[in-house]
């Protein structure tokens, strides 16, 4: 059933792509996936390539996608291993969703940090209390990480 799921997703996926972002499974394993963000425009992300992981659990669309970033970013929602922050990944995760779905939610995790559920608080802290330098830090890493 998962199989399916996956083919029908992956399908979709390469007809109608989310914008600024595209996926595939690697090496032909359907159950590994890895995406490409493309940093928003309106955010310090902007310019940068973001490598993402895709791993369907065997029950997926039952149990949520495990979901983690390959290139370094700086971020209060992810962490320096990669962990993503966001609920439709945990608690909110539903069936209905689709991998198409979670990177677009990605994306706008990305242009809107949640620094009140922080995976890493210093950065929450800053982002709070000195949203210019949270932005040029974020800059930087972006041209350190996520540029050619």
């Amino acid at each position: 059933m998962a199989l399916k799921r996956i083919d029908k997703e992956l399908k979709d996926i390469l007809t109608d792509p989310p914008s600024s972002c595209s996926a595939g499974p690697i090496n032909n394993d359907l159950f590994h996936w890895q995406a490409t963000i493309m940093g928003p425009t309106d955010s310090p992300f902007d310019g940068g390539v973001f490598l993402v992981s895709i791993h369907f659990p065997s029950d997926y669309p039952f149990k949520p996608p495990k979901v983690s970033f390959l290139t370094k970013v700086f971020h209060p929602n992810i962490s320096s291993n990669g962990s993503i922050c966001l609920d439709i990944l945990k608690e909110h995760w539903s069936p209905a969703l689709t991998i198409s779905k979670v990177l677009l939610s990605i994306c706008s995790l990305l242009t809107d940090p949640n620094p009140e559920d922080p995976l890493v608080p210093e950065i929450a802290y800053m982002y709070k209390t000195n949203k210019a330098r949270y932005e040029t830090v974020a800059q930087a890493w972006t041209q350190k990480y996520a540029m050619d």
